[in-house]
């Protein structure tokens, strides 16, 4: 396959990931940090981001399990949940985590399970779309710069 159209294939998932509201404006400040001295950066950053909100969400479920139920510790969780999404402007998840603190504030179980349930979903969704964002740019290899020719 040429690399113009994985390329092509890559800004068109890169710019639905915005049209559909998974991505806001931090993705771009991540994107304007990566640069020949570390041309993975954001693909580095998104990993770091899937593994820590994993275990973030490994705490929430086991807290969500307990016969008592402890809303102070959950919004903790939720709050870094919360300022992992932030981070790399993922925008769904970030808003979802802002429900969730709502109904921990309202000691609402019943919100806090659907909530939960809708952050899985859009972590899930938001990892796929991702891997395949970053797959593709991989198989298209790093983009060839024009330079000046010397004298």
């Amino acid at each position: 396959m040429d690399y113009v159209n994985l390329r092509r294939q890559a800004a068109s998932l890169r710019k639905s990931l915005f049209d559909q509201g998974y991505l806001d404006e931090q993705f771009y400040q991540l994107e304007d940090l990566q640069d020949d001295a570390s041309p993975n950066f954001v693909e580095e950053v998104v990993t770091l981001f899937f593994r820590d909100s994993a275990r973030l969400m490994a705490n929430i479920d086991q807290a969500l399990d307990k016969c008592v139920k402890d809303f102070n510790k959950l919004d903790v969780y939720m709050q870094q949940l919360k300022g992992s999404c932030t981070s790399i402007g993922a925008s769904r998840l970030k808003t979802e985590c802002t429900f969730f603190r709502e109904c921990c504030r309202d000691e609402n179980i019943e919100g806090c399970m659907r909530s939960f349930q809708k952050i899985k979903r859009e972590h899930s969704v938001l990892r796929q779309k991702l891997e395949s964002y970053f797959q593709l740019l991989r198989q298209a290899g790093p983009i060839e710069c024009a330079t000046r020719p010397s004298k």
